[in-house]
C-alpha cells in the first residue's frame, strides 16, 4: 500500500505532459481557428445583410489586429507574472464573448467593439500559450510538439470553415447562428482545459518536465567526460536554452532581439502572399479552375510543414530554418517557372506552405534558443508585435504590387529576397548566442 502514491505520481508524470499538448491542440483548433482561420466566411454574408461595403465590415478585423498588437506585451507581462490558468481562462472568456457579441450585433460600431474584445482576448491564446507551455513542460521534442499544436490552426480551419459555411447558409441571418455556435464551442470546449488542466510549470504539481531526467544524465555524463579529459572548457555543442536566461530588458538592448524582430516581421509579411495565390492562379490561362486547390495545397503544406519543421528543429534549428525557407523558395520558383502545369503549380503552393509554417514554429523556437526561458513570454510578445504590425499592412502592400504590370512576378521576386534576408536574420543571432554561451561557460 505504501507504493500507491509513488505509482500515482509516476502515472501522472507519464500522462500530464501529453495533456498539456492536448490543451495546446484545443487552443489552436478551437478559439484560434474559429476567430482567425474562419473569419473570411462571414465577410460576404454579413456585409450583404447590412447592405454595406465589405470594407466597412472587415474594418472590425483591422481593429482586432491593431488591438492585438497593442495588447501583446500586456499579455506577455500577465502570463509571466500571474497564474496561466487565470490569464488563459480570461482570454478564452473574452474570445467567446467577442463571438457572442457579434452574433447579437445590429450596427457596424458594435462589430468594431467586439473586435476590440477579441483583440484583448486572443494574443495570449494565439501567440503565447503553446510555446510557453511546451517550453515549460518539455525538455525533449520541444519543436515537434510546438509544430504539432500549431498544425491544428490549419486543420481546425479546414473543418470549421465547412461547418460554419453550412450554418451561415441555413437562414438569411445564418451568420448570427454561426457566431453563436462558435462562441459556445470556444467556451464549452476551451474552458475545461484552461481551468482544470493547465498548469504553468510541472513544479506546480510536483512533477518535472518531460525529458528532464535524460537531459540531466546527459549533462552529468558530459561533465564527467570533460573532467576525465582534464579539459574544463569542453561542453556540449548546443547549450540548453534555459542557460541563456536573458531578461526582457537585457534582450531589448541586444542586436539579436532586433534581428529576430525583423525576422518575425519579414517572415509574417511573406506569409501573407498565400492570400494572393488564388488570384495568381486565376490570372493564368486555363488555370482558373485551380484557384481553390492552390489555396488548399498551401494549407496542407503549412499543416504538414509545422510538424516536420518541429521534428527537424529538435535536431538542428539551423536545419529547420533552411528547410522552411528553402521550401518557400522552391515553391515560388515552381509556381513562376511552370505556370501552365497544374501539378507543379500545386506542388509549388504546397512547398510554399513550409515557409508559411515558419511564422508560428520557427519564431518561438529561435526566441527560446537565443534568449532562453527566463523571461520568454515578455520577450516573445515584443518580437511578435513586429509580426502583427507586418500582417496589418502586408495585404495592402502585396495587393498594390499585384495590381501592377507583371505584378505577380515582382511579388514573387520580392518574396525570394525577403526569404533570403530572413534566413540570415535567423541564423546570425542563433550563432551569436551559442558563441556567447561557450565563452561564458
Amino acid at each position: 500500500m505504501s507504493t500507491t502514491p509513488i505509482q500515482s505520481s509516476s502515472r501522472k508524470q507519464a500522462v500530464y505532459p501529453y495533456l498539456i499538448v492536448l490543451s495546446g491542440i484545443v487552443f489552436t483548433a478551437i478559439p484560434v481557428s474559429l476567430v482567425c482561420s474562419c473569419a473570411g466566411i462571414f465577410f460576404t454574408p454579413v456585409s450583404n445583410y447590412f447592405h454595406v461595403p465589405k470594407a466597412a465590415f472587415t474594418g472590425y478585423f483591422s481593429i482586432f489586429s491593431i488591438t492585438m498588437v497593442i495588447f501583446l506585451p500586456v499579455a506577455g507581462w500577465l502570463m509571466h507574472r500571474y497564474d496561466l490558468r487565470i490569464v488563459l481562462t480570461a482570454s478564452a472568456i473574452l474570445a467567446g464573448l467577442g463571438c457572442l457579441g457579434m452574433s447579437r450585433s445590429s450596427a457596424m460600431w458594435q462589430f468594431y467593439l467586439c473586435g476590440v474584445v477579441l483583440g484583448i482576448g486572443m494574443p495570449a491564446i494565439l501567440y503565447l500559450s503553446v510555446p510557453t507551455l511546451i517550453n515549460a513542460w518539455f525538455r525533449k521534442r520541444v519543436g515537434f510538439f510546438i509544430g504539432l499544436c500549431m498544425a491544428f490552426t490549419g486543420i481546425g480551419g479546414a473543418i470549421f470553415n465547412q461547418i460554419g459555411t453550412m450554418i451561415i447558409r441555413s437562414a438569411p441571418d445564418g451568420w448570427r447562428r454561426g457566431y453563436l455556435v462558435f462562441a459556445i464551442l470556444i467556451l464549452v470546449v476551451t474552458l475545461p482545459f484552461t481551468i482544470f488542466i493547465i498548469r504553468g510549470t510541472p513544479e506546480q504539481m510536483d512533477l518535472h518536465p518531460y525529458g528532464a531526467a535524460d537531459q540531466q544524465s546527459t549533462e552529468v555524463e558530459a561533465a564527467n567526460n570533460s573532467a576525465d579529459a582534464g579539459d574544463k572548457d569542453k561542453k556540449s555543442p548546443e547549450p540548453a536554452a534555459s542557460t541563456v536566461g536573458m531578461t526582457a530588458s537585457q534582450a531589448l538592448r541586444s542586436p539579436a532581439f532586433w534581428a529576430l524582430a525583423l525576422f518575425c516581421g519579414l517572415i509574417t509579411m511573406n506569409q501573407t502572399i498565400y492570400q494572393f495565390l488564388p488570384s495568381y492562379a486565376a490570372s493564368l490561362p486555363s488555370m482558373a479552375a485551380y484557384t481553390g486547390l492552390i489555396a488548399s495545397s498551401c494549407m496542407a503544406g503549412q499543416a504538414i510543414g509545422k510538424v516536420i519543421l518541429g521534428m527537424v528543429n529538435d535536431g538542428s534549428i539551423v536545419g529547420g530554418l533552411c528547410l522552411g525557407i528553402g521550401g518557400g523558395i522552391l515553391g515560388v520558383c515552381l509556381m513562376v517557372a511552370f505556370p501552365g502545369l497544374p501539378a507543379l503549380l500545386l506542388l509549388g503552393a504546397f512547398a510554399f506552405g513550409l515557409v508559411y509554417a515558419c511564422t508560428t514554429v520557427q519564431t518561438p523556437i529561435l526566441v527560446t534558443a537565443v534568449f532562453g526561458s527566463r523571461d520568454y513570454t515578455n520577450i516573445y510578445a515584443r518580437i511578435q508585435m513586429v509580426g502583427s504590425l507586418a500582417s496589418a499592412f502586408a495585404a495592402l502592400f502585396w495587393g498594390a504590387i499585384a495590381d501592377q504590370r507583371h505584378g505577380y512576378i515582382i511579388m514573387f521576386g520580392l518574396s525570394i529576397l525577403i526569404m533570403v534576408a530572413a534566413l540570415f536574420l535567423g541564423i546570425i543571432p542563433l550563432k551569436g548566442a551559442r558563441k556567447s554561451a561557450t565563452q561564458t561557460s
